[in-house]
């Protein structure tokens, strides 16, 4: 019979529990608290997730199962859903917000290393959305619609690893694009989102802040060309082009130049486009061994700071566009 820590223990060993009682009491979370400290209650919801509770007395029921056992779980006392419900509602949330981005930085440094599938050693995160229904009747403060109730969770994930840098839960109305004023720009990262996110104006703030995008464009960008580059149509390239936004405001909120490459599907006959700034990343290199999907969808990418690479794309291959391009729906933009 196994005597030693439970695995549950063995995984809270490697939370910084010293750096978590330094933000509990920055924020005095456990301030006038008799039972269930700011530490209990993280061990109790962290169990509830590695366990898939569905609910405060599935928590209960489960933990009270193995009373012998709590203590050396780091509970002092038979967790009740009653308390469990207090510390929910009155807990301050940036005690566990900061203890994430913690996590986030100790995770993020395991996966430093790790290989993306081609040669690019940019940070490059995905950046996308998803809404969450929730029962009227039990959360009228986060009304949606008529009849529905629902919460929107903007994630900007870290693709090496696919770790969460950046959470954000807002009202379901929200309109994506303004995740965007909520990031703080990272220099040399190349952020991938859908054609939710295209705003020009926020786009030239990843600009000039030294970061890269890539993202769908609209069907009705109104652009126009300003100069053509040599390609090699044997390689599916038809043209490389760099050009320049026309649209009265867009032109003003983003006034560089783009480039615009398009590619032939050999397969289907289709023909793709993308858009992206032309200084950098090898020129056309990564594009040569492009190899388009039977899908072919049109898809365009819009790219920004001087050395950007910007795509967008239905297809696949063993480039550094083609990881990019995967990681675009063609239907929602789930990430």
């Amino acid at each position: 019979m196994n005597s030693g820590k439970t695995l549950f223990a063995q995984l809270m060993d490697f939370l910084p529990w010293s750096t978590f009682t330094r933000i509990v009491a920055r924020y005095d979370g456990d301030q006038r608290v008799r039972t269930l400290s700011c530490a209990e209650h993280y061990r109790a919801m962290a169990f509830a997730q590695l366990t898939y509770r569905e609910s405060l007395r599935d928590i209960e029921t489960c933990l009270s199962v193995q009373a012998s056992k709590l203590y050396s779980m780091g509970f002092r006392d038979p967790v009740r859903r009653s308390t469990l419900a207090d510390a929910n509602e009155a807990r301050d949330w940036r005690i566990y917000a900061e203890l994430a981005q913690r996590l986030i930085v100790q995770a993020r440094r395991l996966y430093a290393n790790e290989d993306l599938g081609f040669d690019l050693a940019n940070t490059v995160y995905a950046l996308d959305s998803t809404t969450i229904d929730l029962c009227l009747a039990v959360f009228p403060w986060a009304h949606f619609r008529t009849t529905k109730a629902a919460v929107k969770m903007h994630t900007l994930l870290d693709l090496r690893g696919n770790i969460p840098s950046f959470i954000h839960v807002s009202d379901g109305k929200l309109n994506d694009v303004h995740a965007l004023d909520l990031l703080l720009p990272e220099a040399g990262a190349i952020y991938v989102m859908d054609r939710g996110y295209v705003d020009f104006t926020r786009l030239h703030v990843l600009h000039l802040a030294g970061a890269f995008f890539v993202t769908r464009a609209k069907s009705n960008m109104d652009a126009h060309r300003i100069y053509s580059a040599p390609t090699d149509r044997t390689t599916g390239i038809i043209c490389d082009q760099t050009i320049a936004l026309d649209g009265h405001y867009t032109s003003q909120h983003y006034p560089e130049h783009l480039r615009r490459i398009r590619l032939r599907d050999t397969e289907t006959g289709r023909t793709l486009a993308q858009l992206r700034r032309f200084e950098h990343f090898g020129g056309c290199k990564y594009l040569r061994s492009l190899e388009p999907t039977p899908e072919g969808r049109h898809y365009s990418g819009i790219g920004g700071t001087g050395p950007a690479v910007i795509l967008g794309g239905g297809w696949a291959g063993s480039s550094s566009l083609s990881f990019f391009s995967s990681r675009l729906s063609s239907g929602s933009g789930s990430v």
